[in-house]
Order: structure tokens, then sequence, then C-alpha cells
């Protein structure tokens, strides 16, 4: 990673269709693919919550595939980002699910 390059930081819930049809397996390998860490987690609710940290231009990607991608068989309704801030250093390792 260039030393330019600012990290960012950005929590997000997503709601519609997103539990029980592999959207959480499907944001990990997408974080994956565009080089993000954090997490992603089914909550009560039934929507999926989650923390995306990384480059600032890979953390607007990762906002754009949450609002817009997600499994093949889910469908997003909206998605609401939160607590985005410029951070000093990843707090994450990887990009994992929670439970």
């Amino acid at each position: 990673m260039c030393a330019a390059a600012r990290l960012k930081s950005v929590d997000h819930e997503v709601c519609g269709r997103v539990q029980g049809v592999c959207f959480r397996m499907c944001t990990e390998g997408d974080a994956e693919k565009i080089g993000v860490v954090g997490w992603v987690k089914n909550i009560s609710k039934g929507t999926v919550t989650g923390r995306a940290q990384g480059p600032e231009e890979k953390v607007g990607s990762m906002k754009s595939r949450l609002s817009n991608a997600g499994s093949p068989s889910s469908h997003t309704d909206h998605t609401n980002f939160s607590n985005e801030e410029t951070i000093s250093k990843l707090e994450y390792s990887n990009f994992s699910s929670r439970y």
C-alpha cells in the first residue's frame, strides 16, 4: 500500500432479502477481491451489518458493492452507511463473518 493512501473505516447495514441467501459468504469473497478488511454479521432484525476498512478508494468500491450487489439469491433494498472516518491504522487483518 502506498504510504500516501488514506485509510478509511465505515460501518454498514444492508436491508432487504440478505439473510439465508449466502450474502455474508459473497461479501467476504468480494472484500478479499477488493482488498478491504473488517467483518459482516446477520442481526436479529433481518439485516446484515458490518465494518469495512482499507484504502479510501477500495472502501468506496466496497460501499458500491454493498449497495448494488450480493449473492445471486439476495435482493438489496437499501444500504445505510455510518461512522465513516479516516483512520491511522487498520483494526483487522482480514475480512470475516461473525456469528
